[in-house]
């Protein structure tokens, strides 16, 4: 009577603690539950669960990988930009919207088993070191052998890479010989902005990488350059560009438009609302404007892009942006990864929020993007998606909901990548043809002044048939290449060759003289 007395009157109990633990989960797939709104005198379940997990679970996990899956998994309920920062990829996630990086300041290419210099950055640590390019890397401190060994490319950065102001003992091969060099890391800058030039004595160009620390600075450098060469016009190019700081796209912003004007604003359930204005006088708040975007221009890029459109101040020119309205705020954790948590939506100022919809998930989000990039290289116009309608002072129709949508609709078709043309990309033959051909060429590349010499120079049917038998050289294959895969191989071919003496700035110079869609896109 005693045992069934006492399970009569827990059954109730043993409901209630079912539909609790029923609730919390369903909370937890729809990304409302927080575990710190639930008090628990000892562990709770999850912590529980973790702890169970890690100690009897029948495979050995490595680097906490059940609860970087745990975390990746709840965060993908919420939307497709929260993330988990894991502390052995803090400093990388980091660094990318650092405005210098620790190191010696040199790029490298891998050709076979060996590691090439390919660019060594003015009056950084190599380059007053005597590090030139075409040097092979080959030691560090002379025990870490670089080249001809299994080592990869990421392991050779982190050998290079290394606190400033710290010694570097770095074995290079040159010309056949060994030559020890006594290197001092340093902080080395990145410039976000990869080329500015006049396209004509009245247009200028400036394309711009990433809204870093310190973007602001780097945009007001090449503008006032422009302005000094007599620019009326301005072509600024965020094709590419995944956005980064809001404050510097805002910054920016403001010295593009005149007066007192919203630029943007950011509000969530729990971050009240901030409105952003346009305050000084800036550099350009007059002259023809026109911003070029396509499928992978996103987050500050949009901002930016969003805030001229509906102002009436720019002619916005190329694909449907990715559509990042959300803004991530990032928490440190006491294990030393991060969590970057999306606190707010940013809205332009006509009240548009250009975020593409994730209802579906973030697998389903991320396809939708791939589908656009074919798309586009297809030369296919997404007319079909424009969301919800909103009128300019001017009374020019934009939209929000899915993407910053052009005024100018133009695509950049790229050429199939079939299986008998994607493996010249796999095994780096195109960059490794360039780097020969330029160390072979040195002499001429020298006295050139000027990126357009290259194509003066080096359009012609011998360069491409050049590199089309150094790929038979290499695998025996013979491959009739389309019309179009022949001129994308030599744009690359020849931007790639300016890349090596004028750096980004000459291969963005060459790239769109050479570019069909480029020239219809400032028409």
């Amino acid at each position: 009577m005693q045992e069934n007395n006492k399970s009569h009157w827990s059954t109730p109990l043993l409901y209630a603690l079912i539909l609790l633990v029923g609730i919390a989960i369903g909370l937890f797939v729809k990304g409302g539950f927080s575990w710190t709104n639930i008090s628990w005198k000892s562990q709770n379940s999850m912590e529980e669960i973790m702890q169970i997990v890690t100690s009897k679970y029948v495979d050995s996990l490595v680097n906490d990988s059940a609860s970087i899956k745990l975390a990746d998994y709840y965060l993908a309920q919420l939307d497709p930009h929260s993330v988990y920062i894991p502390p052995s990829d803090l400093n990388e996630v980091n660094d990318q919207l650092a405005a210098n990086l620790t190191g010696i300041g040199i790029e490298f290419q891998q050709f076979k088993d060996s590691f090439y210099v390919t660019y060594v950055i003015p009056e950084g640590p190599a380059f007053k070191g005597g590090l030139q390019v075409g040097d092979v890397l080959w030691k560090v401190d002379d025990s870490v052998t670089l080249s001809g060994s299994k080592i990869n490319a990421d392991d050779v950065r982190k050998k290079v890479k290394g606190l400033a102001k710290s010694n570097l003992q770095l074995s290079i091969i040159r010309n056949g010989q060994v030559k020890k060099l006594n290197l001092i890391r340093a902080n080395v800058p990145l410039s976000p902005i990869d080329a500015l030039y006049m396209l004509n004595d009245t247009t200028g160009y400036i394309r711009l990488n990433k809204f870093t620390d310190r973007t602001y600075e780097a945009f007001m450098q090449s503008l006032d350059a422009l302005l000094q060469k007599g620019m009326k016009s301005l072509v600024f190019d965020l094709r590419n560009n995944g956005g980064g700081l809001l404050s510097e796209a805002v910054a920016i912003a403001d010295d593009l438009l005149s007066g007192n004007k919203l630029i943007v604003y950011t509000q969530g359930a729990h971050s009240p609302r901030v409105d952003y204005y346009s305050k000084r006088e800036g550099l350009f708040e007059k002259g023809t404007l026109t911003i070029l975007m396509n499928e992978s221009s996103a987050s500050a890029s949009e901002v930016l892009a969003g805030a001229l459109q509906d102002w009436d101040r720019a002619t916005i020119v190329g694909t449907r942006s990715f559509g990042k309205g959300l803004v991530q705020q990032q928490f440190n954790l006491s294990n030393g990864g991060a969590l970057r948590l999306t606190t707010a939506k940013y809205y332009s100022p006509l009240g548009r929020n250009i975020q593409r919809s994730y209802e579906k998930g973030k697998t389903a989000y991320e396809d939708d993007y791939m589908v656009r990039v074919h798309e586009d290289a297809m030369g296919k116009q997404d007319s079909n998606f424009k969301g919800e309608a909103f009128k300019t002072p001017k009374g020019k129709v934009v939209y929000g909901g899915g993407g910053i949508y052009p005024d100018k609709w133009v695509a950049t078709p790229n050429v199939i990548w079939d299986s008998s043309f994607a493996f010249i990309g796999d095994q780096n033959y195109l960059n490794e043809f360039v780097f020969k051909f330029y160390q072979s060429h040195l002499m001429e590349m020298q006295k050139m002044k000027n990126p357009k010499e290259v194509v003066d120079a080096y359009q012609k049917e011998s360069t491409l048939q050049s590199f089309i038998q150094f790929i038979q050289s290499r695998t025996h294959l013979k491959k009739n290449f389309s019309a179009d895969q022949q001129r994308y191989l030599t744009q690359q071919i020849l931007a790639s060759l300016a890349r090596m003496k004028w750096y980004k700035n000459g291969y963005f110079e060459v790239y769109n003289q050479l570019d069909p869609a480029f020239a219809k896109m400032i028409q």
